[in-house]
């Protein structure tokens, strides 16, 4: 019987699997776009706006109403992947993850309303931004494991040992996205108000829990742009052509995050360079995620190989 994992997914189930992946960074954009114009309350109702499908465009409301609306295109867009991938998709894992970030959606839209009908509480708004980014990993990890790419990699060789550093730097990014959300939801963003310093030092006083988010938000990606910087010679030196390509346009994002980091403070939180700042966060971590999954897959074939070649010696 021929192995599932060696049968290739449709080409135009591929195709949409990327554009679902990006209609869902977009509606990342679109969400940071309500919290950086304060809009979310423009629309105190839900799951209707103002006891219409349609309100008028107008302020705030064009702000979170157009993100209702976009969020209802992605979910239509992960409802008809899931039914697609369990359909003409080959490999059952990935079958199972359609209908895994079906729920999600789910559960994201739910928070969505909760974030509303009770006034934007901490908890709920930080669950809903992390969910997303969780959601948007889910729809990243579909669209990798379905491409040509990822079926070409179990014919490469020559990786081993980056498979759990690649995972603890999935959970770094991971982890740096929610103290973000945090800050942004706590009102911290402009919490420290200089940067690259701290109030005029490199670690200022913790006077507020603002403060100590914002400046832990700030050291957390100095720290994962220190250790991608130094997992470099480790990449270069025992990776192949795949690996090296996907380090390079990571380190290269991580590098325009943090500028975009900065014109945030620089430019008193202007809401379109903030919401791009987050829309980039994602991009660095979907980055991560195939770093982390293209080392998994990698260092399978090589194990594969090895565990082939024992045999045959033996």
């Amino acid at each position: 019987m021929q192995n599932q994992d060696t049968l290739s997914t449709p080409a135009w189930l591929r195709r949409f699997t990327k554009l679902t992946a990006l209609s869902t960074l977009f509606l990342i954009f679109a969400g940071a776009m309500v919290t950086s114009t304060s809009s979310g309350l423009a629309v105190p109702d839900w799951p209707l706006s103002y006891g219409q499908v349609f309100p008028p465009m107008v302020g705030g409301i064009f702000y979170e109403h157009g993100h209702r609306m976009i969020a209802s295109l992605v979910g239509l867009f992960v409802l008809i992947q899931a039914f697609w991938l369990q359909m003409a998709e080959p490999k059952a894992h990935v079958r199972v993850l359609g209908w895994l970030a079906l729920a999600a959606v789910i559960i994201q839209g739910v928070l969505g309303g909760l974030t509303v009908l009770f006034l934007l509480p901490v908890p709920i708004s930080v669950g809903h931004a992390s969910l997303a980014q969780l959601f948007f990993c889910m729809a990243v990890a579909i669209a990798f494991l379905t491409s040509r790419f990822s079926d070409g990699l179990r014919e490469t060789s020559g990786v081993s040992g980056l498979r759990t550093i690649s995972k603890l730097l999935l959970v770094a990014v991971f982890a740096q996205i929610v103290i973000g959300a945090l800050m942004r939801h706590l009102g911290a963003g402009m919490a420290i108000a200089d940067f690259p310093l701290s109030f005029g030092k490199v670690i200022p006083a913790f006077t507020s829990t603002a403060i100590t988010v914002n400046w832990a938000h700030r050291a957390w990606g100095i720290l994962i742009g220190v250790a991608v910087l130094a997992l470099g010679p480790t990449v270069l030196r025992r990776a192949v052509g795949p690996l090296r390509g996907i380090y390079a346009t990571l380190m290269g994002a991580i590098v325009v995050q943090i500028l975009f980091g900065a014109f945030t403070v620089w430019t008193v939180k202007s809401p379109s360079i903030t919401s791009v700042h987050v829309m980039f966060g994602a991009f660095v971590l979907a980055n991560a995620l195939v770093f982390a999954l293209t080392a998994h897959r990698m260092e399978r074939a090589d194990a594969s190989r090895s565990a082939i070649g024992q045999e045959v010696t033996a």
